[in-house]
């Protein structure tokens, strides 16, 4: 018997995924929850695994497509059962494939929380078996015939990155580092994205099943846009449209040329929507390739040049990828943070003289039990004591209700600055835990956010946010919210300053001192400055004496 397995739900809300690799190939022996592909979404790198034990009859989606939930991406022949009769008559095949035409490929509100800038952790090397690169650099080597397992990552957690390919495809350094992507080595002053609350996806689809024909057809909807059906046909031939009906073999000849196929002229309609063929879209991309060729040398020329689009030959000076996945997510909820909570950020210094002292003291111990101890599971200690006696930061406001919800548990988000964009992976019930329990956690949950192995859950339902900003060197910053939390701090640099001690008997003197720099953004709906102030006041006082952690 035949099994045809669609791609599931890896995640809430995600609604499709980008087939990275195949990890079997047509006519591999596989067994129930063997991996058989790598997916990528907008939140994480997922392993999907093979729902029985048979035989790979055949792989129905290419590696680097973008294939939506609930496309049949592989089908196996299930072992010890009969295979299926052949499918019916060519007419009977047509009349699927129409019906399939009126269904279109649905898209969804991907939910999660990329969030902000870098932990102190350190980076550990991926298993022997796993190759860490995002599917661009994948495509980029296969592009080049470059086998990826050759190549030494030079990113965080042995990531290969652009620059990785092209050294090995012995282009010079100086056009390699021209074509890298920028790969974040530490953290950054960014802040945190949002955790809650969903953004439109575009629906990329590929056509469900081997071999697409012409006439199984996937709608393309803008997202945010409203669906419209034409009227009548005399519409169908405008271009930029909210959608289009096509062939995922038309969509891949698009793809191929590198043409938006809702911007292709149709000349048919289907179902009254706009219809694009395949030879469409190679003469719209054709004419685009003519009218960029005249613009080109009409600017050698020194005349004046009326077009909109790129001045630029692909490669000479310009490079352009798609904005979407975790990149994309980020900056939607970067958008829905600052517009939706008016940001208040709130600085000062405090000597952690006595924090520096506690941890060296204590490393030691950590050590010994594995546990690599950093400042982070002291400072979130703090935080939590502080929320305790603040507690309108740690609330939320419930915008469809008109209220203000206080949460008496204490989940702490840790920004971390990854390869593909900026997470925030959480730490729960963190008042119930020692510092050894947290560090564990926190090391573990930021390791898996830079690797990719995250699962969504793991990246929301955080009360409040910390972000270390000073990772790369940073004092002072002003994060963003990781909406709809209430505040979000940052930790700059610990540097050695000169400061005014006044001893025992009241006499002053300076003495170096160890300071640390934070910075609280909160949201003025919910906090008042003076509550900002008390907050930090509190952090503070807790830092400059961290036995009163003790007490927690």
């Amino acid at each position: 018997m035949v099994r045809e397995f669609e791609l599931p739900d890896v995640g809430e809300g995600v609604a499709e995924g980008e087939l990275v690799s195949w990890l079997v190939a047509a006519g591999d022996t596989v067994s129930e929850d063997q991996p058989v592909a790598e997916v990528e979404t907008d939140k994480a790198l997922v392993e999907v695994p093979a729902p029985v034990d048979g035989t790979v009859r055949e792989l129905h989606v290419e590696e680097g497509e973008i294939v939506p939930v609930g496309t049949v991406i592989i089908s196996f022949d299930v072992a010890g059962e009969e295979s299926e009769v052949s499918r019916t008559s060519e007419s009977a095949t047509g009349d699927a494939a129409s019906e399939a035409a009126e269904q279109p490929a649905e898209g969804g509100e991907p939910a999660g929380s990329p969030g902000a800038t870098g932990a102190d952790t350190e980076d550990v090397a991926p298993p022997e078996d796993r190759i860490f690169a995002p599917p661009r650099v994948r495509r980029m080597a296969r592009e080049r015939g470059i086998d990826l397992s050759t190549i030494q990552g030079s990113g965080p957690g042995g990531r290969i990155t652009a620059a990785d390919v092209q050294a090995a495809a012995g282009i010079g350094t100086a056009a390699a580092t021209d074509q890298a992507e920028s790969q974040p080595d530490g953290t950054t002053a960014g802040g945190a994205a949002a955790d809650s609350g969903g953004s439109s996806a575009e629906s990329e689809a590929a056509g469900a099943g081997g071999g697409p024909t012409e006439e199984t057809v996937v709608e393309s909807t803008t997202p945010g846009s409203s669906t419209q059906r034409s009227e009548t046909p005399t519409q169908v031939e405008s271009a930029d449209r909210d959608r289009t009906l096509a062939a995922p073999a038309t969509r891949r000849v698009a793809e191929e040329e590198g043409v938006d196929i809702d911007a292709v002229p149709a000349t048919e309609e289907r179902d009254g929507e706009a219809f694009v063929t395949p030879d469409a879209v190679r003469e719209y991309a054709e004419a685009q390739r003519r009218a960029q060729e005249a613009d080109r040398e009409a600017l050698e020329a020194g005349e004046p040049v009326g077009a909109t689009g790129a001045e630029f030959a692909e490669g000479e000076r310009e490079r352009r990828e798609p904005f979407r996945g975790v990149r994309k997510r980020i900056a939607e909820a970067m958008v829905e943070s600052k517009y939706s909570a008016p940001h208040v950020t709130h600085h000062d210094e405090v000597d952690v003289t006595a924090l520096v002292a506690a941890r060296e003291d204590l490393k030691p111990r950590a050590e010994e039990r594995g546990i690599r101890l950093t400042y982070m599971p002291f400072i979130m200690k703090a935080v939590v004591a502080a929320l305790n006696e603040h507690p309108e930061m740690n609330a939320v406001i419930d915008d469809e209700n008109d209220e203000i919800v206080y949460r008496d548990y204490y989940n702490i988000g840790v920004a971390t600055a990854t390869d593909v964009g900026l997470m925030v992976p959480v730490v729960e019930d963190a008042d119930r835990k020692g510092l050894l329990q947290l560090s564990s956690e926190m090391n573990e949950v930021v390791q898996k956010a830079r690797d990719r192995t995250i699962s969504p859950g793991e990246l929301r339902g955080s009360t409040f946010t910390i972000t270390n900003v000073g990772g790369i060197g940073g004092e002072y910053a002003t994060p963003i919210i990781n909406y709809p939390e209430a505040g979000i701090l940052a930790i700059g640099e610990i540097k050695r300053k000169p400061r005014v001690v006044t001893d025992e008997n009241g006499t002053e003197s300076i003495e170096p001192r160890s300071v640390m720099t934070l910075s609280l953004s909160f949201d003025h709906r919910l906090i008042d400055g003076a509550v900002g102030a008390q907050f930090t006041n509190t952090v503070m006082e807790y830092l400059e004496n961290p036995s009163l952690l003790l007490l927690e």
